[in-house]
């Protein structure tokens, strides 16, 4: 990946003075940069997506009209939060995840417009400042896992790496993305700083194993497979296809050796064998997490408003672990619905961004690749609340927008003028 870790570089438009794209740039970077620490609260993401919407707020930041479904889907999905939560309106943390979801929804929305124009710079700075993220967080994990300088109770939860984060859970999603970038720029050649680039690989890597987190294991190979063959499928010629399968051998095998010379550590062996089956104790029985989403069903179905947010804990000691049912649990009806259909349509909207040719259709294939997989997820854990997935949605819908645009311009076809800029208009799509 070029630039894997590079700042953005601030020009200035005239002397003692930055440019609004150097400043819009800037800010860009520093909210994906500062996604690795999320164990305090506020994070500094938070503050920095503050910071990136104020800085788009006076310099200009449109939101599309083909952006209609996205809003409306969210609006009303947290609208049936908002029915669901008068049931338990006294209950302070029903209300805070209430707020919390509208939060995200916004974030999608300012991301998705963010990424609509100046796509391919934009695209270029995310993937630096994500990476770099991910890379400290994971360094946290390791150095955690392993206890060097007795930060294991900072940085490992139930014997596994979680990083600079909460949960090993959501650690080990959020690497995913630049897993699958960093994995495509091997496949494609496009790295300017191989061994850099694969440092920073290999640290992803140990990260996401020794975080034992089963789904963000599966997310990950099957995001890589699913990069991998869209990769080959939209390669523009013969030789670009034999490289890829030619990388994807190679790559297989090394794999292979490094987990079996991580299996040869008795500490490791132990954990990975214990999460590497499907049979774990707390998913079986009646009272078992599969146990708990079965019995819920028959009694959501006579809730027009759920259970209330949060409360799914309260009826089954513990949360869903499935966030299609969670939407109904904690949303309603209303809420369920709304979900079921934002991720059918974002379905669609991805299937159609990955084939379109831009500048930019191989970071929407690795973008993709990797939700695709966070989705399916969603029916084994709750990921209505993980910021890189409305990252990730928000990325989806602006790729789609920016992807219909340079088509538009290509073919020489006006768009309305709510849809574009006045630098668009004049000289075309910035990729």
């Amino acid at each position: 990946m070029s630039g894997t870790f590079s700042a953005p570089v601030l020009t200035r438009s005239r002397p003692g003075r930055l440019s609004t794209r150097a400043i819009r740039n800037g800010a860009v970077w520093l909210l994906f940069a500062s996604g690795f620490l999320v164990f305090i609260e506020p994070a500094p993401f938070e503050i920095a997506f503050g910071l990136v919407t104020l800085v788009f707020l006076m310099t200009g930041l449109k939101i599309s009209i083909l952006f209609m479904p996205l809003i409306l889907l969210l609006i009303t999905y947290n609208i049936g939060g908002g029915f669901s939560l008068m049931e338990v309106a006294e209950e302070t943390r029903a209300i805070w995840f209430v707020v919390i979801s509208v939060y995200m929804a916004v974030m999608a929305i300012v991301i998705a417009a963010i990424f609509s124009e100046d796509t391919g710079r934009r695209l270029a700075l995310m993937k630096s400042g994500y990476t770099l993220a991910a890379v400290i967080a994971s360094l946290a994990g390791i150095l955690g896992y392993f206890d060097v300088a007795g930060t294991f109770d900072y940085f490992t939860r139930y014997g596994r790496a979680m990083g600079t984060f909460k949960d090993p859970n959501v650690f080990s999603t959020f690497i995913v993305l630049p897993i699958v970038l960093l994995v495509q720029g091997f496949f494609l050649g496009t790295h300017k700083r191989p061994l850099l680039a694969s440092a920073a690989l290999l640290i992803l890597a140990a990260g996401l194993f020794l975080s034992f987190s089963r789904g963000a294991w599966g997310v990950a190979v099957g995001a890589v497979a699913l990069c991998l063959l869209l990769s080959f499928l939209t390669a523009p010629s013969v030789r670009l296809r034999i490289r890829i399968v030619l990388i994807s051998i190679f790559g297989a095998g090394l794999f292979i050796c490094l987990l079996a010379a991580a299996l040869q550590f008795e500490a490791i062996r132990a954990t990975f064998e214990i999460r590497a089956s499907l049979d774990q104790d707390y998913d079986q029985g009646e009272m078992g997490r599969f146990g708990n989403q079965r019995r819920s069903i028959p009694m959501l179905l006579d809730l027009p408003n759920g259970f209330g947010p949060t409360l799914f804990r309260d009826i089954f000691i513990e949360d869903p672990h499935n966030t299609f049912i969670n939407a109904f649990a904690s949303y309603g009806w209303l809420g369920g619905i709304s979900y079921l259909t934002l991720i059918a349509v974002t379905l669609l909207v991805g299937w159609s961004l990955v084939f379109r040719k831009t500048p930019w259709q191989d970071d929407a294939i690795a973008v993709w690749s990797s939700f695709f997989f966070l989705i399916l997820q969603g029916m084994q854990i709750d990921t209505d609340h993980w910021r890189h997935f409305y990252v990730q949605l928000g990325l989806t819908w602006g790729l789609m927008l920016a992807s219909l645009r340079y088509e538009a311009w290509r073919k020489g076809v006006p768009a309305p003028k709510a849809e574009w800029s006045a630098s668009i208009a004049r000289t075309g799509p910035q990729s």
